[in-house]
């Protein structure tokens, strides 16, 4: 039985010199079989495993992780939350997220610091213009909130941006209910909830290959040896189409490396995300203070987790033209994360050619803010029979039907 985070249980742990706490979760051998494997122990993946456990009745799970917990996408991204995308299948999908973003840290008993902060996205030319407006109005009839901001209301919500740029601003794209939210704590506190209701977490347990047989999984090869399972969730983001070839298919993905960095820490000035294509560059502040600054991707296959300095110089260079009161800061850390794209930027929640062998990925830069709904609509599609209806239309056959969910305007400047 986990314990209770409470003010109760800070201040009796702190009469013990804060010695007693219990762990957030263990750190087991692998059972020789489970219901289910979950290969990948980020935010995706072990949101999985706990709904799985949680509303769909099934505990004997494991989420095998080739590194440590976190260590991969979901701790090397800019924390953003959003659900203002076009189509209604994203829309379903992402605002499920949103939803579910609100009560996170309640139902987790972890608090993983949403903040609701608002996010705005720039326009910087009459196509941008067209382009929000489209979208906006699109939000609007899937009944997620979108609101046109005139440059003057732009200033409004930030009072030190440089309107008159290059690119001037010429409006923007308002959701408030979007914000950030704290990237690591997602993690543990999904690790702790799957952990309390009987869920392996593995460590440096890395996937090698699959055992198949007449084409139906059996389980995977690991560095630790075999283990066998009824059905094998693959939750690995960049590195999904490695996993693919390991099990005979292929995968309509590419990876690239996405860059992000941070600054030196400042007393609190921007208190929304702020969102440019036309500039190229997206930037919030954390609640320690650094400016949390992110741009595009390499515009080259990669798996690397470094970044370059030709968009570093980039992407600081536009920073500094829409907000010249950071000209002076100096950067703090930079590093990069393996994203998976697919054609239409937009993700695979699919079962495959292999019968009981599923896949979530190509969630490009969109991973981080459809994490809870991602794991939730992944966790029922393992439990049942058939995808469940809001991860449906992101089924990988979509590439051979031509039914396309075509997100590259909406899905972020990285694109």
């Amino acid at each position: 039985m986990k314990q209770k985070y409470s003010i109760f249980s800070i201040v009796r742990n702190a009469i013990g010199y804060h010695e007693g706490w219990q762990e957030a979760w263990r750190s087991p051998d692998p059972k020789a079989h489970y219901d289910m494997i979950i290969v990948g122990a980020g935010g995706h993946g072990l949101g999985t495993a706990y709904y799985l456990a949680k509303e769909c009745g099934v505990r004997n799970v494991a989420v095998l992780e080739k590194d440590w917990l976190g260590g991969g996408n979901t701790g090397r991204n800019t924390t953003i939350c959003r659900s203002n995308y076009l189509w209604d299948e994203s829309a379903a999908l992402y605002d499920h997220s949103v939803d579910l973003w609100h009560g996170l840290s309640r139902e987790l008993n972890f608090n993983v610091m949403y903040s609701p902060r608002g996010l705005i996205h720039l326009a910087h030319s009459v196509h941008d213009i067209q382009e929000i407006g489209r979208r906006g109005n699109s939000n609007y009839l899937n009944g997620i909130d979108a609101e046109y901001l005139t440059p003057e209301q732009v200033k409004q919500w930030v009072p030190f941006i440089n309107l008159n740029t290059r690119y001037p601003v010429m409006g923007g794209l308002l959701q408030r209910r979007a914000g950030t939210a704290r990237h690591d704590a997602v993690a543990w506190g999904y690790a702790r909830g799957a952990d309390a209701l009987g869920v392996d977490i593995i460590q440096n347990c890395e996937v090698t290959g699959f055992r198949i047989e007449e084409n139906v999984v059996k389980g995977v090869e690991t560095s630790r040896g075999f283990i066998g399972a009824n059905k094998v969730g693959c939750v690995v983001a960049g590195h999904c189409s490695v996993l693919a070839e390991k099990a005979g298919f292929r995968l309509p993905i590419e990876s690239f490396s996405l860059q992000a960095l941070v600054s030196e820490s400042i007393k609190p000035k921007i208190d929304c995300v702020v969102m440019s294509n036309g500039i190229h560059a997206y930037i919030s502040q954390s609640d320690k203070g650094e400016l949390v600054i992110g741009a595009g991707s390499d515009p080259y296959n990669s798996y690397s987790q470094r970044g370059g300095f030709d968009l570093i110089e980039e992407t600081v260079g536009a920073v500094v033209e829409l907000y010249p009161i950071f000209s002076r800061m100096r950067m703090l850390r930079q590093w990069g994360g393996v994203v998976d794209v697919t054609v239409d930027r937009s993700p695979i929640l699919s079962k495959t050619p292999v019968k009981n062998l599923y896949f979530n990925c190509g969630w490009g830069t969109g991973g981080f803010k459809a994490t809870p709904g991602s794991a939730h609509v992944f966790a029922h599609s393992l439990a049942g029979e058939d995808m469940h209806p809001v991860a449906a239309p992101f089924s990988i056959d979509r590439f051979n039907t031509g039914a396309l969910v075509d997100e590259g305007a909406a899905a972020a400047v990285a694109h």
